[in-house]
């Protein structure tokens, strides 16, 4: 038992919903440890510019804003370390969880803020300017402000795809989706709206060969017909990729109650409560619809507060 260590509150996972949930916890001497997880700072390490998120007029990138939430996380004591979480055991009143290096840790509370990873196509030329931060993006909410008046391109059919399409129709001078198959899996609605929106082309039963750029950025996309063979360039600085996300939550699954697609249910609705006594979820380990910096900073705020709460319900 000496080997194992105790704690009041531990944060799997970081993000704007972890550091944010740390600053709280932190504040309310709950003396919290932190396992920033396989992507410390979580997805928006991989956006260039965040303009959107209040505080900073004149915007900021992806990881300076994780940086300074780290060391706002920092300045009140918060115990924040590299790694991730393994497994955990919500069977018993004691929440058991063990580290990659095999440390093994007991909580009173546990704050889950392992977000969730956008499915993207595997490209090389996908990746390259994704990693550069040069034109590749799956948050047309996020990034479409920065393609006005451009041409861009959304690979996609669901719900999200024609929301995301119709968000960049009203930036973009030209949207053109690239849809895998010859008809929509969205809804009906849903795809009649982009179908009626002028800027919109639809190109089906197509797919992207290759993301074309000329080393600094993306300045177009080479679709294939996936009936007739045919090679089409279609030229963009933006290209949007709108296929869906996985969350993060595979080592949960056996405890805590997910959805179909494995998001997080809450336990009740305006809360941060998971149907484990002392577990709370934060960002979009539990949010398939909003998915914004500012949306997981406010539920990290309140599953600090609930795990606060919750802490003070054993004394």
């Amino acid at each position: 038992m000496s080997d194992i260590e105790k704690t009041d509150c531990l944060i799997i996972g970081s993000g704007p919903a972890g550091y944010t949930a740390a600053i709280y916890a932190a504040r309310a001497d709950m003396n919290p440890v932190m396992y920033q997880g396989m992507q410390p700072g979580g997805q928006l390490t991989t956006t260039n510019e965040v303009e959107n998120f209040p505080g900073y007029p004149q915007g900021i990138t992806g990881p300076a804003m994780m940086l300074e939430l780290e060391e706002q996380a920092k300045r009140f004591n918060t115990d924040v370390r590299s790694g991730y979480i393994t497994k955990v055991d919500f069977s018993g009143d004691v929440h058991k969880c063990w580290a990659e290096d095999g440390k093994e840790i007991h909580a009173k509370t546990v704050i889950i803020s392992t977000g969730a990873s956008a499915k993207y196509l595997g490209l090389p030329s996908e990746q390259k300017y994704l990693e550069m931060g040069g034109g590749v993006s799956a948050c047309a909410v996020c990034d479409g402000f920065f393609y006005r008046g451009q041409e861009t391109v959304i690979v996609g059919a669901g719900d999200s795809a024609c929301e995301e399409a119709h968000y960049l129709s009203k930036l973009c001078s030209k949207v053109t989706m690239i849809v895998r198959r010859d008809e929509f899996r969205a809804s009906k609605i849903m795809a009649e709206r982009v179908q009626k929106t002028p800027n919109i082309v639809i190109m089906y039963n197509s797919e992207t060969e290759e993301v074309l750029g000329d080393g600094n950025g993306v300045t177009g996309a080479l679709i294939k017909n996936n009936v007739t063979g045919e090679m089409t360039t279609v030229p963009c600085t933006g290209f949007f990729v709108a296929i869906g996300h996985h969350p993060n939550t595979d080592i949960f699954k056996d405890y805590i109650n997910l959805d179909a697609t494995g998001y997080i249910k809450y336990e009740k609705p305006g809360t941060s409560l998971t149907n484990v006594r002392g577990v709370f979820v934060a960002g979009d380990a539990a949010d398939n619809v909003y998915r914004q910096a500012i949306t997981a900073a406010g539920t990290g705020c309140m599953a600090a507060l609930d795990a606060e709460k919750y802490l003070a319900s054993l004394e």
